[in-house]
């Protein structure tokens, strides 16, 4: 087999779940929406299939749309999404989630880099500080939003975000980036591609930025600068006429800079802010195998193995991950295509106490084992009009035992243009060692206050119960997605979903501790919160010439919980509108405006809950290609304002502030 032909075959086996079934970055804004609809995607039933076919509440991220952006890290990319809430914290922090409940430690939402689950057992969440890949390798990021654990099993709670990067055949040759500015100081980046063999393709790649602090609301520097340095390799071979193989991993440092307070009984405010430098490092191998037995069955073998370490002041984590996953699909006739799978995973974490001794965790070492295994019925019940599947995830975890996460999901289609659908499904979210192991001080509160008129300090102390049990969600959703005269799309979905077990605190006896001179109010993490979240979101696209087109995705959701006055989950914001627009007004030049409006919102903290103001950003980018092989952008971000907040960490980080920023940016390809 000829280079020339590896993207043609690779296109023609459509079914893969984890594969870059993907399009050229330009030729996406010169797709007609119908074409755009027919985008195949593989995180909805770990299969390719069109959007418009996809029983889920999804949504696509393009390359294009990524790089007519102007953004530069994946959770600014994931902004484009409806749904999604994104507030970055600092410098170097996000809050992300999908469907409410954000924060820092946000536990609800499954992440994935080509099929690689980077969810870490410390908080069941992910340090997207640590996530990174070259922005211009990246194929699409596919949106889930919703319940998706009947397929991705736990914390695949209010949605899975799988970001999948493009086939080393896609990126032949060689790529050079650069640029800076006010905020992003400098960045740059060189990746470079070629053929190993007759029918083998790889990729190396390195990068690395400078990003500037940001400013607290006094106006202080907040000394959270950020640099990092990043590389990695990717191969693919068709190893046989009917095995794919793939292997890629990715190497990482970083120096994040942040302004800590720290709960201290020796300072009049009972707090100091200390500058901390925490050095983050890492490294991920993943493989993966596909077998095609005939055009409706095939199997995938992927292994996966990752290690990161993180040195902060009031922590120390070293995490060395293992996972093992294989599916099988198999059409058992013309209407029932079934799909199996089987896994296993495990994760070993030490953690051991920071100068600061505020946080730790008991046994400072521990090794967990994830066991699953999951079936999938899809059912043709009238040919090209209405379809149900069926599923279920089961799963064995050390904390809680045996979990089992069913859904099922129907699709009409009384028209080619129109898609109706709806589901039901279960979803966990299985305890993490803050739950279950953690001893932390959060804060000491003043003597003689409203809060505590004792003439001691209260330490309000968290404390982890090895009874903690698994969140639990009954989701329920409806969507209808339809596209007007080849020229605008619309995308509904209406959500309602009811959690039971929710975390909370629940206040111990006090207790008084003559050595220290204080007093010990205990708060043990239960299960004893509950509540209710509903709402819609909205995805319209209007191609209204052939080189001007229009986004625009409005979110809206309500949240009720029923928590006690110690514990205040985050409250999502109830409105959040996003309209691009996109224009080609002379050969060879890009304008587009991103016009974005955040309603008021609320963040969790130890002390209190913080409350963030709405905003409004602006963000244009600007680009020209004096030659097909070179371009120049200048992109201005958050236009209309100084600073304004996004959001507030749980524990520990000083509230900091989003400034204005422009920068400039090249790219030259080359062979």
């Amino acid at each position: 087999m000829k280079l020339k032909n590896i993207r043609l075959l690779r296109l023609m086996v459509m079914i893969v779940p984890l594969s870059e079934d993907a399009f050229a970055d330009e030729e996406v804004f010169e797709m007609g929406l119908e074409e755009l609809l027919n985008v195949k995607v593989t995180s909805v039933s770990k299969k390719a299939q069109s959007i418009s076919d996809a029983a889920a509440a999804i949504f696509v991220i393009t390359n294009e749309d990524i790089r007519r952006s102007g953004v530069t890290n994946i959770p600014d990319a994931l902004r484009l999404a409806p749904g999604l809430h994104v507030g970055r914290i600092d410098s170097s922090k996000w809050a992300v989630s999908s469907r409410g409940f954000n924060g820092r430690f946000s536990n609800k939402l499954l992440v994935l880099i080509d099929g690689r689950n980077i969810y870490t057992p410390a908080f069941s969440g992910v340090y997207w500080e640590n996530q990174d890949v070259l922005m211009e390798d990246i194929d699409r990021i596919e949106v889930i939003r919703g319940a998706g654990a009947a397929l991705w099993g736990a914390n695949a709670v209010n949605g899975v975000i799988n970001i999948i990067t493009k086939h080393s055949d896609d990126t032949q040759g060689g790529l050079l980036i650069g640029g800076g500015g006010t905020e992003e100081r400098g960045f740059g980046g060189f990746r470079y591609g070629g053929a190993l063999g007759r029918d083998t393709t790889g990729r190396i790649y390195v990068k690395g930025f400078n990003r500037d602090e940001l400013f607290d609301s006094s106006g202080a520097r907040a000394q959270d600068n950020w640099d990092k340095i990043q590389s990695g390799f990717r191969v693919d071979s068709f190893w046989t006429e009917k095995d794919t193989v793939t292997l890629q991993g990715d190497i990482y440092y970083s120096n994040i800079h942040q302004n800590v307070r720290i709960p201290a009984l020796n300072f009049p405010s009972y707090s100091t802010s200390i500058n901390d430098t925490t050095g983050a490092y890492g490294g991920n191998l993943v493989g993966r195998l596909q077998h095609t037995f005939s055009v409706t069955s095939n199997f995938i073998l992927q292994f996966y193995y990752g290690h990161y370490e993180r040195n902060e002041i009031y922590i120390q984590e070293s995490r060395k991950t293992g996972d093992i996953d294989f599916q099988y699909q198999f059409a058992l006739n013309d209407w029932n295509d079934i799909l199996l799978g089987l896994g296993y995973r495990r994760s070993e974490a030490d953690n051991t106490v920071g100068v600061v001794s505020v946080l730790s965790f008991e046994p400072t070492d521990r090794g967990d084992d994830y066991f699953s295994a999951f079936v999938q019925d899809e059912m043709t019940l009238i040919d090209n009009v209405l379809w149900l599947t069926l599923g279920s995830k089961f799963e064995h975890n050390d904390y809680t035992g045996f979990e089992v996460q069913p859904t099922a999901r129907l699709m009409w289609s009384p028209h080619q243009q129109h898609r109706l659908w709806a589901a039901v499904s279960r979803a966990v979210r299985i305890p993490s060692r803050i739950d279950s192991d953690m001893r932390l001080i959060g804060a000491y509160v003043p003597p003689r206050t409203e809060r505590n008129p004792t003439p001691f300090p209260v330490a309000v102390t968290v404390t982890g119960s090895p009874d903690f049990e698994a969140e639990e969600l009954l989701a329920y959703e409806i969507g209808y997605r339809v596209n007007f005269a080849q020229s605008v799309s619309l995308d509904v979905t209406a959500f309602y979903n009811d959690y039971r077990k929710l975390r909370s605190f629940t206040a111990q006896d006090p207790v008084l501790n003559p050595d220290t001179g204080t007093i010990n109010q205990p708060l043990l993490i239960t299960n004893t919160s509950s509540g209710e979240t509903y709402g819609f979101e909205s995805a319209a696209v209007w191609q209204m010439l052939e080189w001007w087109r229009w986004d625009l995705n409005y979110s809206f959701i309500k949240t009720h919980l029923l928590t006690n006055d110690l514990y205040k989950e985050a409250i999502a914001p109830q409105q959040q509108v996003s309209l691009r627009t996109s224009l080609t007004p002379i050969k060879n030049t890009h304008l587009d405006l991103w016009l974005r409006y955040t309603d008021r919102t609320s963040a969790f903290t130890l002390t209190d809950a913080a409350i963030i103001d709405h905003y409004v950003t602006l963000d244009v980018p600007v680009a020209w290609k004096p030659h097909k092989d070179l371009e120049f952008s200048i992109v201005g971000q958050n236009l209309l304002e100084n600073n304004h907040l996004e959001y507030v960490s749980e524990t520990f980080s000083e509230a900091t502030e989003i400034q204005r920023g422009v920068y400039g940016k090249f790219t030259w390809q080359f062979d």
